[in-house]
């Protein structure tokens, strides 16, 4: 329990760290676009576009990434229910609505990790451009104020987790 107060400590003291930065305007409007790119529907968008070209055993590969993480991205939503900053935090509100209750992990950083990585397998040149964008998507869900940076930790720890997986399972294809 001990090392659960520890790590919640430093998750606020982190969070305050960001959030001193968000008072900059051009930061949070970034912020806000940043995180946009990593909504769900544009990684349906990618799928399909992959399905029609000659990458079509990435989309498959993509697809079956999702379709692992995104219900183990539930059920840990659902199991650890806990609560975004600003039900944790009294009188802190955040800069968007978040989607759904709980924050802990990251969707959109889960989701864009998955992606990243999954691409960076596929096509190695990719890793320097799309790591450091679902990097920013981590980032920009804690300066907006819907998690803390261990939500995002996690989220990044899923997405990469399941890009593997689905990566090996289905390697002997691509």
């Amino acid at each position: 329990m001990k090392l659960l107060q520890v790590l919640h400590h430093c998750d606020l003291s982190t969070f305050g760290w960001c959030l001193r930065r968000k008072s900059l305007p051009t930061l949070t409007r970034a912020s806000r676009k940043i995180s946009a790119t990593a909504d769900g529907h544009l990684y349906i968008l990618a799928i399909l576009l992959l399905a029609l070209t000659e990458f079509s055993d990435w989309s498959l590969c993509l697809l079956l990434a999702l379709l692992l993480e995104r219900p183990l991205y539930a059920l840990l939503k659902s199991q650890f229910k806990r609560n975004r900053p600003p039900q944790a935090i009294p009188g802190f509100q955040s800069v968007i609505q978040p989607s759904d209750q709980f924050s802990f992990p990251s969707g959109h950083t889960s989701a864009a990790f998955l992606f990243a990585t999954l691409a960076f397998l596929l096509l190695p040149s990719s890793g320097w451009l799309l790591f450091p964008w679902a990097g920013s998507v981590a980032a920009s869900r804690v300066l907006l104020g819907v998690h803390f940076p261990t939500d995002t930790l996690a989220g990044a720890l899923l997405g990469c987790t399941m890009a593997l997986l689905s990566f090996e399972l289905l390697n002997p294809a691509l």
